[in-house]
């Protein structure tokens, strides 16, 4: 005699993933979007460099070093 096997029926899928974000998942992109935004449109904020930035000092120094 073989046993009887019941089979659960399967939950009715709504033809996609799982479409809800949570909210920061939303807000914190828009922040960081207006945040540089306000960055790129403020003129006031925006200066002139005087110093020689290090990253170039280190690359011409790089550079002396491999032509010797």
């Amino acid at each position: 005699m073989s046993a009887r096997t019941h089979t659960r029926p399967r939950p009715v899928l709504r033809g996609g993933a799982d479409s809800r974000l949570p909210w920061w998942a939303l807000a914190l992109p828009t922040l960081a979007f207006v945040t540089l935004l306000a960055l790129i449109l403020d003129p006031a904020d925006a200066h002139a460099t005087t110093a020689e930035p290090g990253i170039t000092h280190l690359l011409e120094r790089a550079q002396q070093l491999i032509t010797r």
